[in-house]
């Protein structure tokens, strides 16, 4: 289908690399999960590029440990995406402009657990934590916000489960990821339709590392996978610097909103960023809207700028 196919773009990115980044003095991003794996490989990245990075991340001691080995300036403040009182107190105390916010972290095929809140953790995590995030830090958002998916989001077929998002009729950590992924970039399509509709300069993108060698593989439920992609780590994946490409490319470049950066060769895995497809599914602005509403309501959080209302009826 024509949703599926891939989507080049016409900038010659095969040099790209974290050595290439712009000028980035004077901005200030934040990278939730910075403390290890592609958040902390960007964090490297951007503190080297002269921008004020802060670390969000749910150990601070872990941080800050992270941080000493970054040569830039950095900060780190505690955030746990799958508590949204930590949510709401890391962007109750932000007062200052805010660049970039990349929605980064993650947590992948996990046994069957719940947020504090009571959402299944991994659509609590990588779609609601980030969600009331943005939300909650928008009206500081000076230029843009890149959103961390994955290719799981076509896996199976999935589609979001309205009826039942914590998949309590049929939970396996397979699908719950790949809900929480397809999640992700329906939530950046809905954001993009919202922020041109109200009029801001704001742009809100989504990107995937392919497949890169992190400490998430580690932590999947099925003992049987976890050592298929120990394996695979050492065979096939890129490393987390590699990894973190995509997400620079989508925070650096001038690039159109809702856009979707990934690798470029075989299958996604790995390669030089450039614009890749999404599924059907991930391309659908009814099922964003609807998505977009559920997660109001389940996070208790809003669209903060300016013309809501034509936003609503757009």
């Amino acid at each position: 289908m024509a949703d599926e196919r891939k989507t080049r773009s016409t900038r010659s990115n095969e040099t790209f690399g974290a050595d290439r980044l712009p000028d980035l003095t004077g901005r200030t991003v934040v990278v939730t999960g910075a403390n290890s794996g592609i958040g902390l490989a960007a964090t490297h990245a951007l503190a080297g590029a002269g921008a004020h990075v802060v670390l969000a991340v749910r150990d601070e001691e872990r941080g800050r440990a992270a941080a000493a080995a970054v040569r830039g300036s950095t900060e780190v403040r505690r955030l746990d995406l799958a508590d949204l009182s930590s949510v709401r107190a890391f962007a109750d105390a932000w007062h200052e402009p805010l660049h970039l916010l990349i929605n980064n972290a993650g947590v992948m095929m996990l046994p069957r657990q719940r947020t504090r809140d009571g959402f299944e953790m991994q659509f609590g995590t990588n779609h609601l934590g980030h969600f009331a995030l943005t939300n909650l830090l928008l009206p500081h958002v000076t230029d843009r916000v890149v959103t961390l998916s994955s290719g799981a989001h076509r896996w199976g077929g999935v589609r979001i489960a309205f009826d039942d998002l914590d998949l309590t009729g049929g939970y396996t950590p397979q699908r719950a990821y790949a809900q929480s992924k397809l999640a992700n970039l329906l939530f950046t399509l809905e954001l993009q339709r919202r922020l041109t509709a109200s009029g801001s300069a704001v742009r809100a993108l989504a990107a995937h590392p392919g497949y890169a060698a992190t400490n998430l593989q580690s932590r999947t439920a099925n003992p049987v996978a976890r050592a298929l992609l120990r394996l695979g780590n050492r065979v096939v994946a890129q490393d987390d610097k590699a990894g973190a490409l995509p997400t620079l490319y989508a925070a650096t470049q001038d690039l159109p909103g809702a856009s979707y950066v990934g690798p470029g060769g075989l299958g996604e895995m790995r390669g030089a960023p450039t614009l890749v497809g999404r599924s059907p599914a991930a391309s659908d602005p009814l099922t964003a809207r609807r998505l977009w509403r559920v997660s109001e309501e389940l996070t208790g959080t809003r669209f903060p700028l300016a013309a809501e209302e034509a936003v609503r009826q757009g």
